[in-house]
């Protein structure tokens, strides 16, 4: 979860690459600031409980510019979604008002509550690359009523990087030539993250939803389609699938 002076200790780090980044690709993707908390197994009831404590908190003193999305992954990791819009959020602190209409003490004491339930967690940037993804109705991370997610890290080195750019964009390419109705969006590595990877993103209502149309797609690509994956593992230098779900109750969205 976000500590209270989070932003302030990122911004120093994150500023000048992350700006180039965002300058370069302002017609093509979305930057993604995400808080990673790797929660103790003991302690994940424990978490959420101060995460809805937290989120209450943050709905009774009307907290702004603070919105973000949030999900779970099977293997107990937490992900704190906030989308980045410009430089300038990396100069505020949005909880401050929040401390001070809670107060210092009970304010703090949130915080050693989720201290407790992890000893691992970090902040890295990632890229929505809106010219890979494929969504034909509009590409956005919100797909509501699939909030079942399947991660698909692809991890490449400096080399391969090209190559594996290429390959993606030519299932893409073939996924709109058959009309496939499985959806994907494609991110890119950014500052911080810990690795160097392309992550697949593919959302559905459910697991059976999900390999009911992955397996449905793997017949509509055909030949075709397994020898182009074929091709793009080639360039990949590690793949892990990952699952989980988006929770809507542990995120939260400021009034307007």
């Amino acid at each position: 979860m976000k500590t209270v002076n989070l932003i302030a200790l990122l911004s120093i780090a994150m500023l000048s690459q992350t700006n180039v980044l965002l300058a370069q690709n302002a017609n093509t993707t979305q930057a993604y600031w995400i808080h990673e908390d790797q929660v103790k197994p003991s302690m994940v009831m424990e978490y959420e409980e101060v995460s809805k404590d937290f989120i209450a908190a943050c709905k009774e003193h009307d907290l702004k510019d603070a919105d973000w999305s949030t999900a779970s992954i099977d293997d107990g990791t937490y992900l704190s979604i906030s989308p980045i819009t410009n430089m300038a959020d990396f100069d505020k602190n949005p909880l401050a008002p929040l401390a001070e209409k809670m107060g210092e003490e009970k304010f703090r004491s949130l915080f050693t509550r989720f201290d407790k339930c992890y000893d691992v967690h970090r902040n890295y940037v990632v890229h929505l690359i809106n010219d890979m993804s494929y969504m034909p109705n509009g590409i956005t991370p919100n797909t509501p009523g699939e909030d079942y997610r399947k991660w698909h890290y692809l991890y490449v080195t400096p080399e391969n990087v090209a190559n594996l750019r290429d390959k993606i964009k030519d299932i893409k390419a073939l996924y709109e030539k058959k009309g496939a109705k499985e959806y994907f969006r494609v991110y890119r590595s950014g500052f911080g993250t810990p690795g160097d990877y392309f992550l697949v993103v593919i959302s559905a209502k459910d697991a059976q939803s999900y390999a009911k149309t992955s397996a449905e797609t793997d017949v509509l690509m055909g030949e075709e389609g397994e020898k182009l994956f074929d091709e793009m593992m080639k360039y990949v230098h590690k793949y892990e699938p990952k699952t989980g779900r988006m929770r809507p109750d542990l995120g939260y969205v400021a009034k307007l």
